[in-house]
C-alpha cells in the first residue's frame, strides 16, 4: 500500500521497535531512503514513532522538550524548506483515565512546542492525537463521554490547539462528513459494522490553508487497528 500511496513523507506512530528492530521490508521501501526513529527509552514494545522522507530534511530532533514525556519517543520533527513535518503520537489517558493527568500535561507542553515552531515556519501534524474531537468523530459519543479519547478535558486540549492556529484537515473540508472513523477495535467486528474513532489526524498551520489540496481517511487499507490518513498538500 505504502508504494502504491508513494507519499512523500510517512508518518507511523505506536512502532513499538527501536531502531535496531525496524523490520528489513520497512527499511527497504523504495522512494523512502530518509528514516527516522524514536522509541522508549527502556521500554521495548511500548510507544514510538517513525517519519520516513522521500527528500532528505534539513534537521531533524527528537521530542518536545519536556523530560516527563521526551523519554517515551512519541514525538519527531522533521523541517523542510517549506514546513515542518511532525510526526506524534499522543498518550492514551488510560483505562478508568489513570494517566488523564499526564495526558493533560502533555497536551500543554505539546501544543507550546507547536507554535515554537509555528513562529519559524508553517507546520503540517501528522498522528495518533488520541482524542475524537467532536460527537461527529465516533460511533457513540453518550456512551463514551467519560472514556478515553473522548473527555471533556481531552476535547478541550484539541479545540485550543485549533484556538491556536491550526487547523483540522479534514474537518476543514468535510464539515458534515459522518462516519468518518480512522480506529476501530478488534473487538464485536466494530470494524465491519464501522463503529469507530476518528483519533488520526493531519492538522496544519491556518497559513497553510492555501496549500491543502485534500486530506483522505484510507479506510479500507487493512493490517491495523487504525488506517492510514493522507494529506495531499502543494508546497
Amino acid at each position: 500500500w505504502v508504494e502504491e500511496e508513494a507519499p512523500d513523507v510517512l508518518c507511523l506512530q505506536e512502532t513499538k521497535c527501536g531502531v535496531s528492530t525496524v523490520p528489513p521490508e520497512v527499511r527497504a521501501l523504495p522512494g523512502l531512503p530518509h528514516q527516522f526513529w524514536a522509541s522508549a527509552e527502556g521500554r521495548p514494545g511500548y510507544s514510538g514513532v517513525g517519519l520516513l522522507a522521500k527528500t532528505e530534511p534539513l534537521n531533524v530532533t527528537y521530542g518536545i522538550g519536556d523530560p516527563e514525556h521526551d523519554a517515551d519517543g512519541r514525538v519527531i520533527t522533521a523541517e523542510f524548506p517549506s514546513l515542518f513535518v511532525v510526526s506524534a503520537y499522543v498518550p492514551n489517558a488510560g483505562r478508568g483515565l489513570v494517566r488523564l493527568e499526564p495526558r493533560l500535561r502533555f497536551d500543554t507542553a505539546f501544543l507550546a512546542f507547536l507554535q515554537r515552531l509555528d513562529a519559524q515556519k508553517p507546520v503540517l501534524l501528522c498522528g495518533d492525537l488520541n482524542v475524537a474531537h467532536a460527537e461527529i468523530d465516533l460511533c457513540h459519543p453518550r456512551a463514551n463521554r467519560s472514556n478515553p479519547g473522548f473527555t471533556p478535558q481531552e476535547r478541550e486540549g484539541f479545540t485550543r490547539l485549533l484556538g491556536a492556529g491550526f487547523v483540522d484537515s479534514f474537518r476543514h473540508l468535510y464539515p458534515e462528513a459522518r462516519g468518518a472513523f480512522t480506529f476501530w477495535t478488534y473487538l464485536g467486528g466494530a470494524r465491519a459494522r464501522n463503529v469507530g474513532w476518528r483519533l488520526d489526524y493531519a492538522v496544519l498551520s491556518q497559513r497553510l490553508l492555501g496549500s491543502l489540496c485534500d486530506s483522505k481517511i484510507r479506510s479500507t487499507v487493512a493490517g491495523s487497528d487504525h488506517c492510514p490518513i493522507t494529506a495531499l498538500l502543494a508546497v
